[in-house]
């Protein structure tokens, strides 16, 4: 098995046989770990042995990567992000992991999507974060296994170059639509909204949300690029000061709109995951926000498919609300 949920003791066992691991756990645990080639990132929700779950403090989440081909791997600070592609094989993807709130975490969401072979040598992984009851206590980290070394504000990435005779596919599991009403357009690129365009009319966001029963936030922004719905989820909602924050940036000259109700949230994955198939797969993530507004704790979503529940989902660029999976075929 590629990804499963182990005992820190067996994890530090393949560190040191010298396989080379993406890993996601608690921070006082990914500390026990010996150097090696490993990469990591701190987050305790996963989806695990066929259910979403919290890892208990003895354990992490691995991904081998000793099975999927060559691996290299490395660590970037938040101005040589751009880097990445360069250093990534031709026929190979680039697994990153970034902490949540870093500059590191913000470049990555402004810019990625006009990296050099941006769309050709993919960028996929997620964004670290912390136990849900630590917010403003602990501080996300990233790790750098060959050091040991734990970063608040940079990528660590391990490069992945796969077989000639395989193909990397980055496949997104959004569990949204689009409503087919309202336009939003926004004039700036950026984390924070005051005031948008719906519909060419200029309204304040915050205002408008409340106004659709959309400010708890449940329902992100579907962002149109090129075909393609990009979510873009809501991180705080203020009516009285007319600020919205965002999760992910929005980028002038997208059109989005409020995505669509979804009646039965946890059922709505169920239905999307079922018969899945999971050949091929190695790597995948899905958001804390699915873990949380569809209850998912203790409850089994179907599709073979396992992996860390994050504080953003990496597909080529900065995802919200979203799952990702990357399959050799």
């Amino acid at each position: 098995m590629m990804n499963q949920l182990m005992r820190v003791q067996d994890a530090a066992q393949w560190i040191r046989e010298g396989r080379p691991l993406a890993i996601a756990g608690a921070e006082a645990v990914l500390r026990q770990l010996p150097a090696g080639p490993w990469i990591g990132g701190t987050i305790p929700y996963l989806s695990a042995q066929g259910r979403a779950t919290i890892v208990t403090e003895g354990s992490v989440f691995v991904t081998d990567l000793s099975q999927v081909g060559e691996v290299t791997l490395a660590c970037y600070g938040a101005d040589a992000l751009a880097g990445i592609t360069a250093a990534t094989a031709d026929n190979g993807f680039a697994l990153a992991i970034l902490p949540a709130g870093s500059s590191a975490h913000a470049r990555f969401a402004r810019e990625a999507d006009g990296y050099p072979d941006a769309f050709s040598k993919p960028i996929v992984g997620w964004v670290a974060g912390v136990h849900l009851g630590e917010l403003g206590r602990a501080t996300p980290k990233v790790f750098d296994g060959r050091s040991g070394q734990a970063y608040e504000d940079a990528a660590v990435v391990a490069h992945v170059r796969v077989p000639d005779d395989q193909l990397v596919t980055v496949e997104i599991v959004n569990i949204f639509e689009p409503d087919a009403d309202a336009v939003l357009r926004f004039d700036t690129l950026g984390f924070e909204v005051g005031d948008c365009s719906v519909d060419g009319r200029s309204v304040n966001l915050a205002q408008y949300l409340q106004e659709r029963g959309a400010a708890d936030g449940k329902l992100p922004l579907v962002g149109d690029f090129a075909g393609a719905h990009v979510n873009v989820s809501f991180q705080h909602v203020d009516v009285a000061a007319g600020k919205v924050t965002l999760y992910a940036p929005v980028f002038p000259g997208v059109d989005y709109r409020l995505a669509r109700p979804v009646a039965h949230y946890a059922q709505a994955f169920r239905e999307r995951l079922a018969g899945f198939d999971a050949t091929g797969v190695v790597f995948s993530c899905n958001c804390i926000l699915n873990f949380v507004f569809g209850e998912l704790e203790n409850q089994a979503l179907g599709g073979g498919v396992e992996g860390p529940f994050t504080f953003g989902e990496i597909g080529y660029q900065l995802l919200n609300q979203t799952m990702v999976v990357v399959r050799l075929q």
